[in-house]
Formats: structure tokens, C-alpha cells, sequence
């Protein structure tokens, strides 16, 4: 079996017992880019590790911005990368 594209990974730290963030933002993510993205990986780390990738590239990295992700702003930077054209309504004010 292959990876669908694109694919999505959010890496947490076991350690600090981020799991449920997690699985929160990719329930979000996948409910609102369903048809966007190939699919959504959950990547186990540790030593307080954040970050979402899309492809392999850096979406957010909680050490390089110095916090996690507000939903909506993380909506928006998927977005971009994957459906730039589309609208989010309420997640598109800032």
C-alpha cells in the first residue's frame, strides 16, 4: 500500500502527553480539508516535540514559534498549501 498525498504528520511528544492535541487538530484538520488530504499521521516523539508537516515540509514547529498552533491559524497555513482558492468562513478572521 502506498502513502496517499498529500500526507500530514503531527509529531508529538509521548513524554509530555500531547496525544490528545493531537488527535484533536487532526480530527479538525481532516473534518475540514476531507477531500484536501490523502491523510493524517499521528508520529509518536519525545523530548517536547510539536510539529505538524505536510509533505515533509514544516507547517508549525512549536520549538522554532514558542507555542502550539491555534486551530484556525493552522487551518490557514493548510490551506494554503493545499487549497489556496478556498474559503473557511469563521477560520478566515484573525
Amino acid at each position: 500500500m502506498t502513502a496517499r498525498t498529500p500526507r500530514l504528520e503531527i509529531e508529538y511528544c509521548t513524554q509530555c502527553r500531547w496525544l490528545l492535541r493531537a488527535a484533536w487538530l487532526a480530527q479538525e484538520l481532516l473534518t475540514t480539508f476531507e477531500s484536501e488530504l490523502g491523510e493524517v499521521a499521528l508520529v509518536p516523539g519525545t523530548g517536547g516535540v510539536f510539529e505538524v508537516r505536510l509533505d515533509g515540509d514544516t507547517v508549525w514547529s512549536r520549538a522554532e514559534r514558542s507555542a502550539f498552533p491555534e486551530l484556525a491559524e493552522l487551518k490557514r497555513e493548510v490551506r494554503d498549501r493545499v487549497a489556496p482558492d478556498r474559503g473557511l468562513g469563521h477560520s478566515e478572521r484573525r
